[in-house]
């Protein structure tokens, strides 16, 4: 069965779709994207995509930074991407890739007379990370870029270049993935997902202003473990050394989902195994996302 993307105003099968090997996008890393999940609920035999709005709300916000006319509404773009998993049918967890890009067909990095343009491509996906098992990690020696140059806050194409050099040489080095300073030796994230220490029970993150992507799941993360969990939640500034003394850890994304972690530079955290907190807030991720919990079922849009 084809496959299809949505491609500059029309649904076009994927194995055709092309841009020009000029386009601006292309040769400068010139886009902002969103990564959205939908996930695949047996039971009701319905694909729930998960805080839709919040992806777009958050892609036009990172238009503005490149310059960047949103060619349509947060509702426009929701229907857009209902009526694509419905073209492809999808019955399982799948991921869309909506990008904003420059289109221009020239040499030379200005955002001046570069048109924009919008497509989405998508595919079926598991788990990007194993999330059944701890997670061996590393600080990284690469630092995150800042936003007086390359602002985390939006979720430039180009800007992933950062994160190709800390996970590959994270995995090069035997680990799983890493945790990136900033130029001030601040903790800010992980290579390309958020980061939750917890320590005497208590849920601790970087701030909104520490050179981080202002995730769409940290937030979800923060509302699950302060209303149902009723977990205290504290954002500030992290110190390198807390990473070792803490009890358990955890990255959290749209492709991470919830991984826990469970070792830093060769320390293990607490026991060495998964925590009782990362394990409670991954099984209720995991059911929120599938539109199990009723409270919170308005942020899963379903397809069918």
């Amino acid at each position: 069965m084809a496959e299809y993307v949505y491609l500059n105003g029309q649904y076009v099968d994927a194995t055709v779709a092309s841009i020009p090997v000029r386009t601006h996008a292309f040769l400068y890393g010139t886009a902002v994207f969103e990564g959205i999940r939908a996930y695949w609920n047996e039971a009701e035999k319905q694909l729930y995509a998960f805080r839709v709005p919040e992806h777009y709300e958050r892609l036009i916000r990172s238009g503005k930074v490149m310059f960047m006319d949103s060619p349509h509404t947060v509702e426009e773009y929701c229907q857009i991407t209902k009526d694509l998993l419905r073209k492809n049918n999808y019955r399982e967890d799948c991921y869309m890739r909506p990008t904003l890009y420059k289109s221009a067909q020239k040499v030379g990095p200005g955002l001046f007379d570069n048109p924009d343009a919008f497509m989405i491509i998508s595919n079926k996906m598991g788990d990007y990370i194993d999330t059944s098992k701890g997670l061996r990690v590393c600080v990284s020696s690469w630092r995150r870029n800042s936003d007086n140059a390359i602002p985390p806050r939006a979720k430039v194409a180009g800007a992933y270049a950062n994160s190709a050099l800390i996970k590959t040489d994270a995995h090069n080095a035997g680990f799983d993935d890493a945790i990136v300073l900033d130029e001030a030796g601040q903790v800010t994230e992980g290579s390309a997902m958020n980061l939750f220490l917890v320590q005497n029970g208590k849920l601790i993150t970087t701030t909104k202003t520490d050179n981080i992507l202002i995730g769409i799941t940290r937030n979800t993360i923060i509302e699950l473990a302060q209303d149902v969990l009723g977990l205290e939640v504290e954002e500030r500034k992290v110190d390198r050394s807390e990473l070792y003394i803490s009890d358990e850890a955890f990255y959290c994304g749209t492709g991470a989902q919830v991984s826990p972690i469970v070792e830093v530079d060769g320390r293990k955290l607490g026991d060495g195994k998964v925590g009782p907190i990362a394990t409670e807030l991954q099984k209720l991720y995991f059911d929120v996302v599938k539109g199990k919990v009723a409270k919170y079922k308005h942020w899963c849009m379903p397809i069918y």
